[in-house]
């Protein structure tokens, strides 16, 4: 106890020194800190959209991730309903599952026919039901509101389509967007423009495709799909039926949603998953092309996935599945958290080398002006351990007292920063996020910083300390 106090009051020798040295050890845990919540924030925030847009897992055709995006439906699931039964009906996985749901992924075109428009699109057959529930999962407490799909039992004709979509079939007037831009008139039609617009506007292609899909749809659906939607613009979503043959339905667009990715945002149109396995399979029985599977909690997932495996390997379907979690099915999520730490790394790595100097320069200068006093603890019987002890004992309070120093600031600052309600846009995306620095309840970040810095100030302090215990007694007392 002697020896840390005595320490203390050699470090408030120079008051000024010890300080800048402290601030900087201070300044570099702050900065470490926030940028450690700061990447944290977009970890939390990227899983919980991805686990909230398709689960935790998913259960799909061993081929399917890896060959799927050519033509979904090829691998599409026979028995999802009995593999759904076999989960519901396992007391473990039931009570770790919060929504299991399945989903028709499918290639297709969207066309708006009435303005001679048509658009390769992607779409999504969803229980609307089950998207809802899986939107409000926020285990990390994301200041994030995402609003339920409006997709319902009373609209079973309806779709909702990505922004991208509404701007390229040029519905943005009909759905009444205000952040929708629209073309302006190519040079050269301005004639044609004024021109009275026939009453067979649409194009031979797309006469042939209502017309189809009337043929599919019957006389008793037609009258079921006007019901309700009246003031909906339509679309016309033409796609490849699983017998080879194209079939198509009319659409009733009920809104346009952000989906968070242009490239995405730009194809996506999702429906319901009766209407989709309509289009897909007619009167075939319906598959899907995945069974997603949203977990209460994610540090769940390895067990629930094990747990899963084994059940579908124990029915013995006559087709090869296999339980994918989200990082697999979203490698962009993996590779920003790649960057991220490798960034983090390398800030710490930067932050611990000006520590390292500062602390060094530091003990190593009072070491120059105490070499007679050195001289003289040694010349009384003090060893060459205990004299540097003493410098190690300097380097290691201005090493803990500026880290928690810093940790402190540190979450003083995330607390001010977070009440402040900012945002801001990632890229890639098209929706801004809340701003949140996530410092607070970061325990193993918050440990290894400041573990981190107090280690870097107990090694810079180490070398000057060693060289002070070195010092030949005669010369230090005659030092001048």
């Amino acid at each position: 106890m002697n020896s840390w106090s005595l320490a203390a009051r050699n470090l408030l020798r120079n008051r000024r020194r010890s300080l800048a040295t402290l601030l900087a050890l201070a300044i570099g845990s702050i900065a470490t800190l926030l940028f450690g919540g700061y990447a944290r924030n977009i970890a939390t925030s990227m899983e919980t959209a991805y686990i909230r847009a398709g689960g935790h897992l998913q259960i799909q055709h061993r081929d399917y991730f890896v060959f799927g995006s050519s033509d979904p439906t090829a691998y599409g699931i026979k028995d999802y309903r009995r593999v759904m039964d076999a989960i519901r009906a396992d007391d473990v996985l039931r009570e770790r599952i919060t929504v299991m749901s399945p989903t028709l992924q499918f290639s297709g075109v969207a066309g708006n026919f009435d303005q001679g428009l048509s658009k390769s699109v992607v779409g999504f057959g969803f229980v609307p039901k089950d998207v809802n529930a899986m939107r409000t999962w926020n285990e990390f407490d994301i200041p994030l509101d995402t609003p339920p799909i409006v997709l319902d039992d009373r609209h079973p004709d309806g779709a909702v389509i990505g922004m991208g979509v509404a701007r390229l079939l040029q519905l943005c007037k009909a759905l009444a967007l205000t952040d929708c831009p629209q073309p302006s008139q190519p040079a050269g039609r301005e004639a044609e423009a004024d021109k009275p617009a026939p009453s067979a506007a649409k194009t031979a292609l797309g006469a042939d495709l209502a017309q189809l899909s009337d043929l599919e749809a019957g006389d008793g659906a037609r009258a079921q799909n006007s019901r309700g939607t009246k003031a909906a613009p339509r679309i016309e979503l033409l796609a490849g039926h699983a017998n080879g043959t194209p079939n198509v339905a009319s659409l009733a667009v009920l809104a346009a949603e952000l989906q968070g990715f242009k490239e995405l945002d730009d194809v996506a149109v999702m429906l319901s998953l009766d209407q989709a396995q309509r289009l897909i399979y007619g009167r075939s029985p319906p598959r899907a092309t995945a069974i997603m599977v949203q977990l209460q909690h994610t540090d769940t997932m390895a067990a629930v996935q094990a747990r899963l495996q084994a059940l579908i390997d124990g029915l013995k379907l006559d087709q090869p599945l296999t339980v994918i979690d989200y990082q697999t099915l979203n490698p962009y999520f993996v590779q920003t958290l790649s960057l991220f730490d490798t960034i983090f790394t390398f800030i710490f790595a930067l932050i611990g080398s000006i520590v390292l100097f500062t602390v060094s320069n530091t003990v190593n200068t009072a070491v120059v002006e105490r070499t007679v006093e050195i001289g003289t603890l040694r010349a009384m019987g003090l060893r060459r351990q205990q004299v540097q002890n003493l410098f190690v004992m300097e380097g290691t309070l201005l090493g803990v007292v500026g880290a928690f120093g810093g940790l402190i600031a540190s979450l003083l600052i995330a607390g001010l920063v977070n009440s402040l309600g900012l945002t801001w846009l990632p890229p890639g995306t098209s929706e801004p996020l809340p701003l949140v620095l996530r410092v607070w309840g970061e325990t193993r970040m918050l440990a290894g910083a400041t573990i981190g810095l107090i280690l870097i100030a107990v090694v810079s302090a180490w070398w000057p300390s060693r060289r002070a215990a070195r010092l030949n007694v005669v010369e230090s007392l005659r030092h001048t």
